[in-house]
């Protein structure tokens, strides 16, 4: 399961936020000086340059602040969800992961750095990693690992989660895949070593640390993540297939499992999507084993019924960036018609952004009700635009899978465990 984010903030509805036109009413040139200029010119043969040092325009002109967001890259007329995406990031580099929460998350921030490249922006998807690469030392190499979250301007970082620092990884190996770039190799290398330092005798990998100092327990969807992220097949892919094949996969089923020393949170929805994937020649059938957490819900903004898939068989939410996860999936298989029916159903809960005008975002759940296990979702995970599950929404517009990036074509067919019997 995606890692439960605690947002502490509540949302406040500010009026979106409107750009002042330039006033150009103190622009002065003298109408004598345009007609000098235009004889200038009309007398001047073609190889002739003339200088006049004593010609002097001045433009009397208070510039308006511009901005975050004005003088980079963001294209002229991104769809609304687009947008939303690209406001969110701050003058730290950080995307914050819904309005006005003060929250950023990294597993978000490796999303959108992924997204930032695939729309040819990687001056945005550098804002990120350059932000990360400042805390390689601080955070990476001295107490092991980057925060799972932090304020917006980077800093009070909390707790440390394995998968998400996989996600970063996984975003970097899109950057040098596509642009040919070593730029960060140094902060690629020291996120490989760390996930590899983090491998236990059982070939699992260690979920990571709380604030207070308790160890996270070995998190299924986290070690998917950094088999993709790790570069090649070695031992460590050996060892980690090996314990995923002992552990934590359903013979009977052919699926993963996420928690199976509890029953009645054995199965996780996004274990699904994901390991689809992660995993070459995974069978199609494992997605549509999904259909046990589907279930229809009541939008709470919209109050329109939907239907889409819950993080586990509880059934009591649709969860929006798990449904965007599949959407996904579907395509990757070329089940078309199944994904273009979840984007439809995703679209019926876009809310208007209140902060940022022509920007649009989907919430990470239809409704109010529980995550993962029995842990109540935070406040306004339904209300509220949020970046997971709008980026994993552009994903899918895109047809994109950013998990066959890291997909291994070298696996000997004995270790393909999820084969064996099919």
């Amino acid at each position: 399961m995606m890692p439960l984010k605690t947002f502490n903030a509540g949302v406040n509805l500010v009026a979106p936020k409107k750009t002042k036109p330039m006033n150009y009413r103190h622009l002065h040139v003298k109408l004598y000086l345009l007609l000098f200029i235009v004889l200038l010119f009309g007398s001047c043969q073609k190889d002739e340059i003339l200088y006049n040092e004593e010609i002097e325009v001045i433009l009397d002109e208070t510039i308006d602040e511009v901005s975050k967001n004005d003088l980079d890259t963001k294209p002229a007329d991104l769809d609304a969800h687009l947008n939303w995406i690209y406001e969110m990031q701050g003058t730290s580099g950080l995307l914050e992961s819904a309005e006005n929460t003060d929250f950023v998350s990294l597993y978000d921030n490796a999303l959108a750095a992924i997204l930032f490249i695939q729309q040819g922006n990687p001056e945005r998807a550098e804002k990120i990693f350059d932000f990360y690469h400042t805390k390689k030392e601080t955070e990476l190499i001295t107490n092991g690992g980057f925060y799972q979250s932090r304020n917006s301007s980077g800093e009070e970082g909390e707790r440390i989660w394995m998968g998400d620092n996989a996600w970063l990884l996984i975003a970097l190996n899109h950057y040098e895949a596509t642009y040919q770039s070593n730029k960060y190799e140094s902060l690629s290398n020291a996120l490989d070593n760390w996930l590899r330092s983090m491998q236990n005798e059982d070939g699992s990998i260690k979920g990571g640390v709380n604030s207070d100092g308790s160890i996270i327990p070995k998190v299924t969807e986290g070690i998917l993540m950094a088999f993709n992220a790790v570069k090649g097949y070695d031992d460590f892919h050996k060892g980690i297939l090996n314990f995923l094949h002992k552990n934590r996969w359903d013979n009977t089923l052919g699926v993963l499992t996420s928690w199976p020393e509890n029953p009645q949170y054995k199965y996780a929805m996004d274990l699904h999507p994901l390991g689809n994937g992660v995993f070459q020649d995974m069978p199609d059938d494992v997605l549509f084993q999904a259909n046990r957490y589907l279930n229809s819900q009541n939008v709470t903004v919209t109050g329109e019924e939907i239907t889409g898939y819950c993080f586990d068989d509880d059934k009591d939410v649709i969860w929006l960036e798990g449904t965007a996860q599949m959407a996904v999936a579907f395509a990757s298989i070329g089940r078309f018609d199944k994904s273009e029916t979840l984007i439809v159903t995703l679209e019926k809960t876009l809310l208007n952004s209140t902060t940022v005008v022509n920007a649009q975002g989907i919430p990470y759940a239809s409704n109010h009700g529980t995550s993962y296990g029995n842990s109540m979702l935070w406040n306004h995970a339904d209300i509220a635009p949020a970046l997971s599950s709008t980026i994993w929404y552009s994903f899918a517009k895109l047809g994109f899978n950013p998990l066959h990036l890291g997909r291994k074509y070298d696996i000997p067919d004995g270790d393909m465990f999820w084969i064996a019997n099919n």
